[in-house]
């Protein structure tokens, strides 16, 4: 009986095991959002240049165009960042360990580190957004709607609370850090 019961075990653990294999669709479908991020990427910056090079175009747009493709350069890293740090982390190790080009982070970002590169990037492209809305403002304050007003208090408000939430998760790593394990 209790040899049975053993292989019962092993068998279940087994199965628990290979079923991490799942998530490789998941990151699978991120490769795609990078894609599709790529490709908007591309169409914000030919856009952009075909404004940029009119008679019409200010040095606002240069730096809107510019604000636009650092947060969709800063979502693709953040893709990459998960893509790597979760695959490698619940699923398998990727084996580039002999290429020149591997980053040198692939391996050690580990679950806690993964949670705070993903709040700080989702806080730069938090702070970018706010900011472009910010630039979009072409008159005094005095000028701005209140509709503007309420968009960019929200947007402020938002911003705040990523801010927030990512120094009390700083915070909670930092006190689990300290802890003594058990």
């Amino acid at each position: 009986m209790q040899a049975s019961k053993r292989t019962f075990e092993l068998r279940m653990e087994r199965a628990l095991f290979a079923s991490r294999w799942l998530m490789a669709p998941f990151y699978i479908g991120l490769v795609v959002a990078l894609v599709a991020l790529l490709a908007i990427f591309c169409k914000e910056l030919w856009e952009g240049l075909g404004h940029i090079f009119t008679n019409s175009a200010k040095i606002e747009d240069a730096i809107l165009l510019s604000l636009s493709l650092i947060d969709l350069s800063l979502a693709g890293n953040l893709l990459l960042i998960v893509i790597f740090a979760g695959y490698e982390n619940f699923v398998s190790r990727i084996d580039t360990s002999e290429h020149e080009d591997r980053p040198s982070w692939m391996g050690t970002v580990d679950f806690s580190g993964l949670k705070i590169k993903l709040v700080a990037s989702i806080v730069a492209i938090s702070a970018i957004a706010l900011l472009k809305s910010f630039m979009k403002i072409a008159d005094p304050v005095e000028a701005v709607t209140e509709a503007e007003q309420v968009k960019l208090w929200w947007l402020v408000v938002i911003h705040m609370s990523f801010v927030v939430s990512g120094v009390l998760l700083a915070t909670m790593d930092f006190i689990s850090s300290r802890t003594i394990r058990h």
